[in-house]
């Protein structure tokens, strides 16, 4: 009988969104090699070559791009029929912030495909800095936060949950074609604003290590950050997810110190109307079974 492994399928989707099975297997919380070997069973299942590795990372082949699009619809009817058999139907407004580092290519898809199996469902989203997203669901503003921090700072609320998304790598990168090789010069950095965790985290880790810099470029968003990178405008410190491995690459002859960790965490009010909540609450467990997927 011919039939696909859903799980071969997210992770062949996941490389082909992270753009490198390196970039991938975090995502889906495997090894390279597991990840590898899934890809390796699904080629010999389609008995076609899907993707096309390079040291850059991988892109789909013609074939590729064809199943690609097949497997995007299975894995959403696989999610709505999940989601049917345990009775969920979601209906009325739920406002969620979501940083700008969270996933940036993904994310968006997410909420797509939410507000497909959902239409009855109303969301409203924000993007932002996690100080700004996390001071808005205080504030009574959201009713869900997804905020980025160091794994390990803690998780602080007085009101409402909290739970780990997950986490990622932090590390240096610049444009494919930086230049800059003189280890006794300023890194020379591009960043987001002042509030911006990674701004902080990457200032205070070269100032730690006693490493001169000069902060070149302010991105006013993480995808002007993206770009002001890809540009060589500037070193900067990002997330795993955020990197483009196409257009970007670690300035390893400088040898920049290690970086932390970075942790995602779901925030949720706690509602008195219980419809709210239970609507709240569902979105936000198939919210997590999505993220945790990619």
């Amino acid at each position: 009988m011919n039939k696909f492994d859903l799980e071969h399928l997210q992770s062949f989707v996941t490389a082909v969104e992270a753009g490198s099975i390196t970039a991938a297997a975090p995502l889906r919380c495997i090894s390279q090699s597991a990840l590898s070997e899934q890809l390796r069973k699904l080629e010999m299942r389609t008995g076609q070559t899907l993707l096309i590795r390079a040291k850059s990372g991988v892109v789909p082949t013609l074939a590729g791009e064809r199943l690609l699009t097949h497997a995007r619809s299975l894995l959403e009817m696989a999610d709505s029929a999940w989601q049917d058999l345990q009775g969920i139907s979601l209906s009325g407004e739920v406002s969620i912030g979501i940083t700008d580092y969270c996933r940036p290519d993904t994310t968006i898809d997410i909420m797509a495909r939410l507000s497909r199996l959902y239409p009855h469902l109303r969301l409203r989203t924000r993007g932002g800095t996690s100080a700004d997203i996390f001071a808005a669901w205080q504030r009574g503003e959201l009713d869900l936060a997804i905020v980025m921090m160091i794994a390990g700072s803690g998780i602080h609320t007085n009101t409402g949950r909290a739970e780990v998304l997950f986490r990622e790598p932090l590390q240096w990168v610049r444009g494919v074609d930086g230049a800059q090789k003189d280890t006794a010069a300023p890194v020379l950095l591009a960043l987001l604003s002042e509030s911006c965790t990674l701004h902080r985290v990457a200032c205070q880790t070269l100032k730690n290590h006693h490493r001169h810099y000069a902060i070149r470029h302010i991105a006013s968003g993480v995808r002007g950050l993206q770009e002001a990178i890809t540009a060589g405008l500037g070193i900067s410190c990002l997330n795993l997810s955020s990197m483009n491995p196409t257009n970007m690459s670690s300035p390893i002859e400088l040898a920049l110190p290690g970086l932390p960790e970075a942790e995602f965490v779901l925030y949720s009010r706690d509602f008195s109307d219980a419809n709210k909540l239970r609507t709240c609450e569902s979105f936000s467990q198939i919210l997590l079974q999505m993220l945790r997927k990619k």
